[in-house]
């Protein structure tokens, strides 16, 4: 059975980790490097550097940091954020990236997609989709959260895997920062409908729903970000913690 795996996301600003609730009211959660090899260190599996305010302009920041990540760390990272184009991914890739990650420009132009997964292979894309509940389904929004689209969480979804994308990475914006645990029913049925991986995200608050997120929402991989930058749960507490229910996990 493929072990289930643990994701530190750091999403940066201006250089720095920060995070907010529902995406929004950023607090400084410190130095993205620094925390990365932490987590490294802890027994993370995968890490996720999402820069939330990447422009072309900061390509040359964003590739930099891909090179002080891959520098310091010894497990995979993905890294996003700003990326529109083919030179936009290569930069990252060569910089030491294992895996981009698109999002906004893959929804207005989502052939970008198949040009990434033709040019790289689909195991480097992650396509991130951040949805919202709407009272009668999962609408998709861009730009952080800010901007809603006409699109709906499971046609999206399915059409990312069809391009090529090698993982959904879903985050719940209800859910967001809140600690109350993940959006396990959109999660479930992502899962049932596709084939690639599923990567759930927005909701982690404690040790139960990470046991849950893999259960209940059937998710490959469980992303979060407070609970670990502010030390509420440790990485090896949690691991042996799913070891001992029953989760496969990599201690």
């Amino acid at each position: 059975m493929v072990a289930k795996r643990i994701i530190p996301c750091l999403d940066i600003k201006d250089g720095r980790t920060v995070k907010g609730v529902n995406f929004v009211n950023l607090r400084d959660a410190g130095d993205p490097v620094e925390l990365g090899k932490l987590y490294s260190d802890q027994g993370a599996d995968e890490l996720v550097f999402l820069d939330i305010t990447a422009t072309h302009e900061k390509r040359k920041t964003l590739s930099a940091l891909a090179r002080d990540i891959a520098r310091n760390l010894n497990i995979p990272f993905t890294i996003g954020g700003g990326i529109s184009a083919l030179e936009d991914a290569h930069v990252l890739l060569e910089s030491g990236a294992d895996k981009i990650s698109v999002n906004s420009a893959a929804v207005k132009n989502p052939s970008l997609i198949d040009e990434l997964a033709l040019h790289f292979g689909s195991q480097f894309v992650v396509t991130a989709i951040d949805a919202k509940w709407t009272g009668s389904d999962w609408i998709v929004f861009l730009s952080g959260g800010r901007v809603a689209t006409e699109r709906r969480l499971m046609e999206w979804a399915k059409e990312c895997q069809e391009r090529g994308a090698g993982e959904i990475l879903f985050t719940s914006m209800d859910h967001d920062g809140t600690k109350a645990g993940f959006a396990c029913e959109a999660l479930a049925a992502l899962s049932d409908q596709l084939d690639i991986p599923i990567i759930a995200s927005g909701g982690a608050g404690s040790k139960a729903h990470f046991l849950e997120v893999f259960t209940e929402g059937k998710a490959d991989a469980a992303l979060a970000a407070s609970i670990f930058h502010f030390h509420e749960i440790g990485i090896p507490d949690l691991k042996q913690y799913l070891g001992t229910h029953g989760v496969p996990i990599r201690l």
